[in-house]
């Protein structure tokens, strides 16, 4: 007996869906859809304190934090996504074969979860770095005060990985986030 096929679907087919879907979100990858994990709580106020400390640094400038329910489009690599915390600089711009998601984020922050690291640390930021705009992308651990930073130099990127008593130097926007304060305001403070 041979294998079942998984439906293959549109672009149009899948934001269709994603907009009729209520509860779960899901990830388009060419042409197959994959409903996402959420997230412990760790991981919820990790991304929330990223967003207060980062939104606090750009308050007054034309860039934003944005929470995990903007989609982002990655047309190059057929994903289509959603990032934990985003930095989207002005004008936002759309995608055009999905309007509802954008294409031009300027940092992608994922939480790592035990589910998720590894497609986080290798497919997934090879999606990301395919983005035009994209200058930064990082990773925080849950488990352990740990922000890597992979920021974009000319046409290659670097990683940099920040511990506890480091600043995590996000260029793109100027900031230096501080690993003991993000875990602090977080209720990490391990």
């Amino acid at each position: 007996m041979g294998t079942a096929l998984r439906p293959r679907y549109t672009v149009r087919e899948y934001t269709e869906l994603e907009a009729a879907s209520i509860g779960v979100k899901h990830e388009y990858v060419s042409g197959e859809i994959y409903a996402m994990a959420g997230g412990s709580p760790e991981h919820a106020a990790l991304t929330n304190a990223l967003a207060m400390l980062i939104g606090s640094h750009l308050r007054g400038q034309p860039c934003r934090t944005y929470s995990s329910d903007l989609q982002i489009a990655i047309e190059a690599a057929d994903v289509y996504t959603y990032a934990d915390l985003t930095v989207l600089c002005d004008p936002v711009e759309r995608a055009d074969s999905a309007p509802g998601h954008i294409v031009n984020p300027l940092i992608v922050v994922e939480v790592l979860s035990p589910s998720t690291e590894r497609y986080d640390r290798e497919q997934k930021r090879l999606y990301y770095q395919q983005l035009a705009s994209l200058q930064e992308y990082v990773l925080v651990a849950q488990d352990r005060k740990l922000v890597e930073v992979w920021r974009r130099s000319g046409d290659n990127w670097q990683n940099e990985t920040f511990q506890a008593g480091n600043h995590a130097c996000l260029t793109s926007i100027d900031y230096q986030l501080s690993v003991d304060e993000l875990y602090a305001e977080a209720g990490l403070d391990r």
